[in-house]
């Protein structure tokens, strides 16, 4: 070997030099990376391709899928009779409770209190008017027999229900009725659709109540019902649907 001369400078100056690995180390890093690719062949090979999936095993996956969908086809339509049958029930306690004697209700869903019971243009007015859009349909405010239902002068066409206690209601201007005299009729039933006719200013029903054959402020009177005609207040059971 040529000895380095002073004047040459010194190349591994300032370095570490690498020690080169042993040849068996060589050796082992092959062996690794061979192995290690026979692993991943070896697990490649386990994954079961597509192809290769016995039809029993398809058939058993196919059949537990039906299953499945049969399973929640049944749940949907139990849903579906246990919803009918509460309906069923809810729609009988409606009618129930309509044709129960104590019941009273609001004539209307929606409308303006417009007119109060009392003196109106130097003589009484009889009843309370409730302004709502012609052909709005209105309903019995308690069981009854319906005694007239045709035109009754000032009143136009008109509808009254005698009820079981001797009390009438009077609703008057319809531009329509939907019943007829004799006709038993339960709260909440519809009577008419609201109009303008006879002696009337504007598309409204007129409310009346005769108690013991007398006109009665319908105001008071209902709200010791339940229902306040002024806040739009039903009864207890004015949010039970009427069959």
């Amino acid at each position: 070997m040529r000895q380095r001369l002073s004047s040459e400078p010194d190349r591994y100056r300032g370095r570490r030099r690498v020690p080169t690995p042993p040849r068996s180390r060589y050796a082992a890093v092959v062996t690794t990376a061979f192995v290690g690719a026979g692993v991943v062949a070896l697990g490649a090979g386990a994954l079961p391709d597509a192809k290769a999936v016995s039809p029993s095993a398809l058939a058993d996956l196919e059949k537990a899928a039906a299953t499945s969908e049969d399973l929640s086809a049944r749940a949907a339509d139990a849903e579906t009779e246990r919803a009918s049958r509460t309906d069923e029930r809810e729609d009988g306690l409606a009618s129930t409770l309509a044709a129960a004697p104590e019941v009273w209700r609001l004539p209307l869903e929606e409308y303006h209190f417009t007119s109060p019971y009392g003196m109106k243009w130097n003589k009484l007015h009889a009843g309370i008017d409730l302004a709502a859009v012609e052909g709005t349909p209105y309903n019995a405010v308690h069981a009854g027999t319906v005694t007239k239902a045709g035109w009754y002068g000032g009143y136009g066409y008109c509808v009254i229900v005698q009820h079981p206690d001797g009390t009438e209601s009077i609703y008057g201007h319809s531009s329509k009725l939907l019943v007829s005299e004799g006709q038993e009729v339960k709260a909440g039933d519809p009577l008419g659709l609201v109009g303008n006719t006879g002696h009337s200013y504007g598309s409204h029903l007129h409310l009346e109540l005769h108690v013991n054959g007398k006109p009665t402020d319908p105001i008071p009177y209902l709200r010791d019902r339940g229902v306040d005609i002024q806040l739009q207040v039903d009864d207890l059971y004015g949010d039970v649907p009427v069959s």
